[in-house]
């Protein structure tokens, strides 16, 4: 099948994926691949207009790498997962939000200037 979309990780979510045991990590990267060729929201979902969340489940734990799309290229989608954390209630905390909200403005500031 082919992918819908590239994945980057930025430094934050490298880090924070690094940082887990080896199975976890096998985890995450297999299904953010299978995000990739699949509709399924309990891999990839939407939070609101600009941000979605990868999601892992691993060991009762829930995994989660938030993420935006660049889709200026025209070329082929990029979905940019920002950092990541693990999750201990059902909702998506409205610090994580904002924070991946602000790292989505940088990236788009920078990548102007960089034009």
């Amino acid at each position: 099948m082919q992918k819908k979309f590239e994945v980057k990780l930025l430094e934050s979510a490298f880090e924070f994926v690094k940082q887990q045991p080896g199975k976890v990590q096998d985890k995450i990267f297999y299904n953010i691949r299978k995000a990739q060729i699949s509709n399924d929201p309990k891999l990839f979902k939407k939070l609101n207009n600009e941000i979605w969340e990868f999601r892992t489940k691993y060991a009762g734990l829930q995994y989660r790498l938030l993420a935006f799309w660049d889709k200026e290229e025209n070329t082929y989608a990029v979905v940019i997962a920002t950092h990541g954390f693990v999750k201990k209630t059902d909702k998506v905390s409205r610090q994580e939000l904002e924070k991946a909200e602000r790292i989505r403005n940088e990236y788009f500031n920078d990548k102007k200037k960089r034009t």
